[in-house]
């Protein structure tokens, strides 16, 4: 293989327009800065091959700038462009909805420039991933090929905005956040900031449902419209099956062009990322899927939370290849034909999580530890779906369950009471855009003032009394798991609806560093009961009746070492990474009303609750 570290030396300057006025159909005018080849100051003429950047988080600041100087500086027309109503566009913003069309109207204006020689990539983060899935919904003629790194929803509705029925709380949080970003948009901008500086959101995250015209948004008007807007709409229906919001409903469109989805396991995107690579792979040729241990975007950082995952955990280092050169290569390849060596890379390349020492490292954080491997498709086509069965007792084993006790069923069950004004606080996962209120990554499942809603004592979430925890004995070998994980569980409640939460740790046993052991978060999720048969139409519970329900949560991999535990934790919530059900039927982002329900999760050989988990030899 050609050593990948020869980094490629520019062969550019870089010449850079500023603000130049791009029609949408609809009369708007979007801004995007031109970023050039360059000799001697002077603009090279072209045609070049150009490359797309779309993102509502100000084209013009440092970090778009490098990215696409870069890119001018190896011979890319590089476009950058403010979404519509941010920064220098025209219009009002409404979160991701706009895209497509704007994305498709932008590549048309650049077709019809002489700097354009046809052939245009698209690369960008997070949202302007977002964007890029958008506009292939519509299969644009110019586009030629994508990098989409953490995100373009598969299906917002299922992960990402909402999921399980209920609603991602981190939407709030960046509503907020980007609010206070955008007051010189209003008609009084001083004020607007004044008044957003005065709002304290953990104080507003205790007074849910906001009403519209009376929250800390009244005075951004797009941001306020827009999250009671997607908050309200609670049923799957057409809302959700736009195109900037659900690829899936458009996968037969959707552009044929190479790819490579990107993302992570802390990620909120980690299942819209699989999620599109395998529904995409049978349709493309060229098709790429990296996973890695990272959060949200953060691929130069070895932790992930208080986990650490080692220096060989980075993207660069991994590829001893920087980031960019990386992405270089890919779009060397596919609009110039010129870097055989991308045809070399495999099409799955992933971080297997786990197998550290479990010590506690020189920046106080669990060394979790892990490596990269190559694979040939997602997911695994070698691992062994192993359901791991809840016994009485708080036991998680792969052994189905037998009747010799001939036990009644309701002998093998476990209550608790969900009380929606006390609601279990969110220790870590996958979230992004989530502080102040919450952190990514990996953590010790223990309450701490640095997590928005513990209490003291701060105790273990194990010790919680609404918390149903299942164990593995200490493995007596290391079992690796990697892929798609579901929750298939026997519940009934005294309520007409109520939540069923799980999350997957890995439970390490005592040590010096850890005398109390330490209960390291890997995914999880949750359902909203009433969606339980349908995403279109709810069905409310009749209390006291056992129903089966089965809980998607998010892939991960990762190695369980020997001597440790696979557990899982089930509940009722997990605030404020997702919004609390008042146990009513109602939608929780309108309805104050909120009463306790007495939840039971059965474990018996009639009704044997699981997790499936995707075991690797």
């Amino acid at each position: 293989m050609t050593p990948k570290n020869d980094l490629i030396e520019p062969d550019f300057q870089v010449h850079s327009q500023y603000d130049l006025a791009v029609p949408m159909r609809d009369g708007a005018n979007l801004a995007a800065d031109i970023h050039s080849p360059a000799t001697d100051g002077l603009a090279v003429a072209g045609p070049l091959p150009v490359l797309l950047h779309r993102t509502p988080y100000n084209k013009s600041t440092e970090a778009p700038v490098l990215e696409a100087s870069f890119f001018a500086s190896h011979g890319y027309i590089t476009v950058v462009q403010d979404c519509r109503g941010r920064y220098a566009s025209d219009g009002g913003f409404t979160k991701y909805v706009d895209e497509g069309f704007d994305g498709y109207d932008t590549l048309e204006w650049i077709g019809k420039q002489p700097w354009c020689n046809g052939k245009v990539g698209t690369f960008g983060l997070s949202y302007a991933a977002h964007t890029q899935a958008a506009v292939a919904c519509l299969n644009p003629n110019l586009l030629a090929c994508m990098w989409l790194d953490s995100g373009g929803f598969s299906n917002a509705f299922l992960s990402g905005c909402r999921n399980g029925g209920a609603f991602e709380l981190r939407q709030v949080t960046w509503a907020f956040n980007e609010a206070m970003h955008s007051a010189q948009a209003n008609a009084d901008p001083m004020v607007t900031k004044a008044a957003l500086e005065r709002q304290n959101i953990h104080d507003w995250f205790q007074k849910f449902p906001w009403k519209k015209g009376h929250s800390p948004l009244q005075w951004t008007k797009d941001y306020e419209d827009y999250l009671f807007e997607i908050w309200s709409h609670e049923i799957y229906d057409d809302y959700w099956r736009q195109g900037g919001l659900c690829a899936e409903a458009h996968y037969d469109e959707f552009s044929t062009v190479p790819q490579v989805h990107m993302g992570s396991w802390y990620d909120p995107y980690a299942r819209s990322t699989t999620d599109n690579f395998v529904a995409l792979s049978d349709r493309i040729e060229n098709v790429s899927l990296i996973m890695g241990p990272w959060t949200h975007g953060a691929r130069t950082v070895t932790h992930s939370g208080d986990a650490d995952m080692g220096a060989q955990s980075t993207l660069d280092h991994n590829l001893d290849l920087d980031y960019n050169y990386l992405r270089l290569r890919f779009f060397d390849r596919w609009l110039k034909g010129l870097e055989e060596w991308w045809l070399e890379e495999p099409s799955v390349r992933i971080f297997v999580m786990g197998g550290g020492s479990g010590k506690r490292d020189s920046n106080h954080r669990l060394d979790h530890g892990g490596e990269w491997r190559a694979e040939n498709e997602w997911p695994l086509a070698r691992a062994k779906v192993t359901p791991f069965y809840l016994k009485p007792g708080g036991i998680l084993s792969s052994q189905p369950h037998d009747d010799v006790t001939n036990q009644l069923i309701e002998q093998d069950s476990t209550s608790y009471l969900f009380d929606p004004d006390a609601p279990v606080p969110t220790i870590g996962g996958n979230i992004s855009s989530g502080r102040p209120i919450m952190e990514a990554g990996g953590f010790d499942q223990r309450e701490s003032p640095a997590f928005y809603g513990s209490r003291a004592p701060y105790l273990p979430l194990a010790t919680r009394p609404d918390v149903v925890v299942f164990q593995t004995d200490a493995l007596l070998e290391e079992l690796e798991v990697t892929g798609p994980i579901s929750v298939n569980l026997w519940v009934s409640s005294s309520a007409v609806d109520t939540d069923f939460t799980a999350k997957l740790l890995d439970v390490y046993p005592p040590s010096e560093d850890y005398p109390e052991g330490y209960a390291l978060n890997l995914t999880d999720g949750i359902l909203r009961a009433k969606f339980r048969d349908s995403w279109e139409k709810t069905e409310l519970m009749q209390p006291g009746q056992i129903y089966s329900v089965t809980i998607q949560i998010l892939p991960t991999s990762n190695l369980f070492a020997r001597g440790h535990r696979i557990r899982l934790d089930v509940s009722s919530s997990n605030f404020p990474r997702f919004d609390v059900n008042g146990n009513t039927g109602e939608n929780p982002g309108v309805s104050p009303v909120k009463v306790p329900a007495r939840n039971t999760i059965y474990h018996s050989l009639i009704c044997p609750s699981n997790v499936v988990l995707p075991v690797i030899s």
